[in-house]
C-alpha cells in the first residue's frame, strides 16, 4: 500500500509487432489517490513506449517534493537507469544508442525528483502492472493513434 508520503507509479509499454503500433500504461498512486493514463502510437517499439512510459508519468506529477517509485517490467529501462549505463551513453553524446531523443528527455525531467526504481516480473501477479498492459493494449488498438515522429523519421 501506498504511504500518503510517497508516490507510488506503475509504468508499462506495449507493442503489435516491434516496430509496429504501440501504447503506454500508468497507474499513479498518492495517498488515496489513484489515477490512470494512456496514450496510442501508429508506429514505435516496445523499449521506446517502456522508456516514454516512465516519461509521461514523471511530467504528470505536480509535486517533487514526495518520494517516487516507479514500477516497471522494462530490465531496459530499470538497468539503463539503475546500472548507470545510461549515463555513461549521455556522456558520448548517446553515439550508436536508440532512443536518444526519449533518454534526453528521461534525463532533463529525472533530477527534479527523488526517484526508486523498482523491477516487476511482467505478466505475472502484480495487479498494477498488469493493469497497466491492459491500458497500453487497448491505447495501441485505438482507431486514432499518436504519431512517434522521432522514431518514425529515424527509421525512414
Amino acid at each position: 500500500m501506498t504511504n500518503t508520503n510517497n508516490i507510488t507509479i506503475y509504468t508499462d509499454g506495449a507493442c503489435s509487432g516491434n516496430p509496429g503500433p504501440g501504447g503506454l500504461g500508468i497507474v499513479l498512486m498518492a495517498g488515496p489517490h489513484k489515477k490512470e493514463y494512456s496514450e496510442g502510437y501508429q508506429r514505435t517499439t516496445n523499449n521506446r513506449m517502456e522508456l516514454l512510459a516512465v516519461i509521461k508519468a514523471l511530467e504528470m506529477l505536480k509535486t517533487n517534493t514526495h518520494p517516487v517509485t516507479i514500477y516497471s517490467d522494462s530490465k531496459y529501462v530499470i538497468d539503463a537507469i539503475e546500472k548507470k549505463w545510461v549515463f555513461g551513453w549521455e556522456k558520448k553524446n548517446f553515439a550508436g544508442k536508440k532512443n536518444a531523443d526519449l533518454w534526453q528527455r528521461f534525463l532533463d525531467i529525472y533530477p527534479r525528483f527523488k526517484i526508486n526504481f523498482v523491477w516487476v516480473k511482467g505478466h505475472a501477479t502484480n495487479p498494477h502492472n498488469n493493469r497497466c498492459d491492459e491500458l497500453a493494449v487497448v491505447a495501441y488498438k485505438q482507431p486514432k493513434l499518436l504519431k512517434d515522429a522521432v522514431f518514425e523519421a529515424n527509421e525512414a
